[in-house]
């Protein structure tokens, strides 16, 4: 006999999170609205945890069932955890949701969260619908948390090239199970792989869509033990490389690089020999820089490669930004603005 399907289960990787369980668990309890509206499971994989998550978690099972929240408890006890692509990809394969709500054991839902994204999801097929967040502490990660509730519906697909990872929040994504099946599931090679980068850059590639609720809907805990400290900056250079070249520059037929500084020049060495052909100049507002050449010294092509530095003024779009954004005290947005150029058409930020 088939297991019957449930409208959402909630999918909760968990690692040595009893610091936070109760918290996050808790909150689950308090989503308002479930049973008039939806059916709700909990899909719980415990990744070998060596504190008492577990009992925790076991702990919870009934009071949440008595609230009407079927749970899914199961995990492994290895010597070692096998990361968090893993957990949440066995978590989803035991659930039956027909949407996922996907849950990180240190963070905090509000009440309404489900409520309010299913009913987005069920307007927006093929999306993932992400929400704002209230970070905890609160001064933490200022320019971060500022980025990522401040962007436009627009940005959230033109701003995916930056350092700072998916334009929606992992921890706040909701979406149909078709858009999990359709990428197949997170990259299971464990510490020190942003496996939801490489998920979202994936399913943008596929056709997918982006949305966010403009409702705070979660606490995001910061913290020193948080997975995303594992990642090396690199790894996230080398993705966001190959994904900006994909499908943005293969189809350029030439560009200028907004930044003659140290991040800009990284950026030029790291294209594909046919994609540096294509930079036409760098610009910079730094009059040290402007009227002078760069060479690619350590360019292995004879003659090497030699780009010219212009005053952003005097530069051509489309361009490529690799400034930080939020760090120039509007400065850099003011000069893009003087251009009258449009995101997404005329510019993409790489910062």
């Amino acid at each position: 006999m088939g297991i019957t399907p449930v409208d959402v289960s909630i999918i909760l990787p968990v690692y040595n999170a009893a610091e936070w369980l109760d918290e996050c668990l808790g909150s689950i309890k308090r989503q308002q609205d479930l049973g008039e509206e939806m059916t709700v499971e909990l899909s719980i994989f415990n990744d070998s945890s060596k504190d008492d998550s577990l009992d925790i978690l076991k702990s919870w099972k009934d009071i949440l069932i008595s609230v009407g929240i079927h749970v899914i408890l199961s995990g492994h006890s290895n010597a070692e955890p096998k990361g968090v692509g893993y957990a949440k990809n066995e978590a989803v394969r035991q659930s039956s949701g027909r949407f996922l709500c996907f849950q990180d054991a240190d963070d905090i839902m509000d009440p309404m969260r489900i409520k309010l994204q299913y009913q987005a999801a069920l307007k927006h097929q093929n999306t993932i619908i992400g929400c704002k967040v209230t970070r905890i502490p609160k001064d933490s990660t200022i320019r971060y948390t500022r980025w990522c509730n401040g962007m436009t519906q627009k940005q959230l697909l033109t701003q995916v090239f930056t350092s700072h990872g998916p334009t929606v929040l992992m921890p706040t994504w909701f979406c149909p199970r078709q858009v999990y099946d359709k990428v197949g599931g997170f990259d299971e090679r464990g510490k020190g792989i942003p496996e939801d980068l490489l998920f979202f850059h994936k399913f943008l590639e596929l056709g997918g869509a982006v949305c966010r609720i403009d409702e705070y809907l979660l606490t995001y805990r910061y913290h020193p033990e948080c997975t995303t400290h594992s990642v090396h900056r690199d790894t996230i250079w080398d993705i966001r490389i190959t994904a900006i070249q994909k499908n943005i520059i293969n189809q350029w037929k030439h560009f200028t690089i907004w930044n003659a500084g140290k991040e800009g020049r990284r950026f030029y060495r790291s294209l594909s020999t046919e994609n540096r052909s294509k930079v036409k100049a760098f610009c910079d507002v730094d009059a040290k820089k402007i009227g002078k050449v760069y060479t690619y010294e350590e360019c292995k092509e004879s003659p090497k490669p030699k780009v010219p530095i212009l005053h952003f003024s005097e530069a051509s779009p489309p361009f490529i930004i690799c400034v930080k954004l939020d760090l120039t005290g509007g400065g850099l947005e003011r000069n893009i603005e003087s251009l009258n150029l449009v995101e997404g058409e005329d510019y993409f930020y790489f910062s």
